[in-house]
């Protein structure tokens, strides 16, 4: 690795790739904003109590737990490969089955919202 010069500023992973193919996906801060609000309702609620998330080059996950010591309750998945087909966003559940797919992070976690809803 080279040796950097003191201030040097160092891009952040996922940032801005000025035409080159990005290392990993990363969510937006609109949709990460989204998704944590989505999870500090569900922790008041006492539904969570802690995430994880995973940035690899194909895919960014977001999984909610109940528990820590447990598989994910809930998990949300950004796949900008499919955004022209089925749609960049996958919702599963805790066991691992499709809730709902689609093109904007609000249709996808809005059954999460509904039952949110009905558990208050």
């Amino acid at each position: 690795m080279a040796a950097r010069s003191p201030g040097s500023v160092v891009p952040f992973p996922g940032g801005p790739t000025q035409g080159r193919v990005p290392l990993q996906v990363c969510f937006e801060r609109a949709e990460l904003g989204r998704i944590m609000d989505l999870y500090g309702r569900m922790v008041a609620a006492g539904e969570w109590r802690d995430y994880a998330m995973d940035f690899t080059r194909d895919v960014a996950v977001f999984d909610a737990f109940r528990r820590a010591a447990e598989r994910p309750q809930m998990r949300v998945e950004k796949r900008p490969a499919l955004r022209g087909k089925q749609g960049m966003w996958t919702l599963y559940g805790e066991h691992g089955q499709v809730l709902k797919r689609g093109h904007d992070i609000a249709g996808v976690l809005a059954p999460v919202e509904r039952r949110l809803v009905k558990a208050v």
